[in-house]
């Protein structure tokens, strides 16, 4: 997807900063060129300042944006995908685990994951950058309760498992 985004407004730097941090916040455009998350309407000025451009890029975007119909499809139904637990998880007891792998391999997810559920241990959430979007991707896996030493080595030793962090 993030490929043909980036064909669109390949000589339009603005934009592109634009439609990214549409993309990262879940930010549609209805028919009528206002933004939105979920339900809720999000002001030009205040994505103009997340995106770093001047406000008036925001409405030559959305126009750009409706005025192809690859582009309109997209973006009149993307979402965003919800709250991250991470910055939360010690709160709530549960473990992080921020996993580097090669993005382009599958498997990573059912090979982590199986070691957990070897362990009886319940997946909260889990958050995987897209590659195209992200410079160093990883997977973040929010684990309910402590992960015990002997699943940690486990999932260091898988083959796919470049590094594993462990958030506090």
């Amino acid at each position: 997807m993030w490929k043909r985004i980036q064909t669109q407004f390949k000589k339009q730097k603005g934009r592109l900063n634009v439609v990214r941090k549409m993309i990262e916040l879940g930010i549609r455009v209805d028919e009528n060129g206002k933004l939105y998350v979920g339900e809720a309407e999000v002001d030009d000025t205040a994505l103009a300042r997340a995106a770093g451009v001047d406000r008036r890029v925001i409405r030559s975007t959305t126009k750009q944006i409706l005025d192809n119909s690859e582009l309109r499809e997209i973006f009149t139904r993307i979402k965003p995908v919800g709250a991250s637990l991470v910055e939360v998880a010690k709160i709530l007891d549960y473990s992080v685990l921020v996993i580097r792998s090669d993005p382009h391999k599958p498997g990573v997810i059912a090979s982590v994951t199986s070691v957990l559920a070897k362990h009886d241990l319940v997946v909260r959430q889990a958050l995987a950058d897209d590659p195209d979007l992200v410079p160093e991707p990883c997977l973040t896996l929010v684990i309910d309760g402590k992960i015990p030493a002997k699943a940690i080595d486990e999932i260091r030793s898988l083959p796919l498992v470049k590094s594993l962090t462990m958030l506090k």
